[in-house]
């Protein structure tokens, strides 16, 4: 987060806030990201992750093409998509903004965000929301960023993985809750997170499950769950074919049986 935090600072000395607030003026509506996980239907709404390595996983998909992709994504049925723009993921801000012009898709800031600037930025750049990490952020400090986001027309997705950390999120206003199953201080990853703690979620919050969904045994899982949306990123990274996958992991499609086009 500091490191974060760091980068976010040199960039600032660069490009000041005024700045990125005109960029803001200027641009194109943006798609409203909690509606799209929000929609009425039989699927679980998918958050299609951009993501070209990790510090735990290694090089994932390096060079990924993030037009080629996104436009993957929406051929599968994403109903938005994640971009990491941090450093140590192989991302960046300018793969926000590629990501903007390529699809219509709603488009989640994935970063560790602890200041308006990094909002201000994700606005500038294209994205209609923004994730904030509750373990990693005070109560004072993540209501004010909601509440920051919200004022500039974009949705926080705050992000939980223990019960202390959800009531802080629901507590600061938080609208989209997203249950990571990956515990950040040892990476383990375990789909009973998103079971023990939805269930303290209450109606009208939009519900993500997010890490450690590779198959649609797992997709079935949170669901039963009530998750209302999931966030898969490594597994379409690693997919030949990430729409095919994408649509074997909702059930649009079976195993084996979905269209055989290219990628990327």
């Amino acid at each position: 987060m500091k490191r974060a935090a760091d980068s976010a600072a040199a960039r600032m000395a660069e490009v000041s806030a005024r700045a990125l607030e005109r960029r803001i003026e200027r641009a194109p509506e943006r798609a409203c990201f909690k509606s799209a996980l929000a929609s009425a239907g039989p699927q679980v709404r998918v958050i299609a992750e951009v993501k070209r390595r990790s510090p735990s996983a290694g090089e994932i998909r390096p060079g990924a093409s993030v037009t080629g992709l996104v436009r993957q994504y929406k051929s599968g049925g994403a109903a938005a998509v994640s971009v990491l723009t941090n450093a140590d993921f192989g991302g960046s801000l300018d793969d926000l903004a590629e990501a903007s012009t390529a699809t219509g898709l709603p488009l989640l800031r994935k970063d560790f965000v602890s200041c308006e600037y990094q909002v201000l930025e994700a606005a500038a750049f294209g994205a209609s929301a923004v994730l904030l990490i509750s373990d990693a952020l005070e109560g004072k400090r993540l209501e004010s960023l909601i509440g920051f986001a919200v004022g500039l027309g974009v949705d926080a997705l705050v992000e939980a993985h223990q019960r202390e950390s959800l009531e802080r999120a629901l507590a600061a206003g938080a609208a989209i809750v997203g249950i990571n199953n990956r515990d950040l201080r040892t990476l383990d990853v375990d789909l009973a997170a998103t079971e023990s703690l939805l269930r303290f979620v209450p109606p009208g919050v939009v519900t993500v499950s997010e890490s450690g969904i590779r198959t649609r045994g797992d997709v079935l899982r949170v669901q039963r769950s009530g998750a209302d949306a999931i966030l898969v990123g490594e597994e379409l990274m690693r997919a030949e074919k990430p729409a095919e996958r994408l649509r074997e992991l909702t059930g649009a499609v079976e195993v084996g049986s979905a269209d055989t086009r290219g990628c990327l």
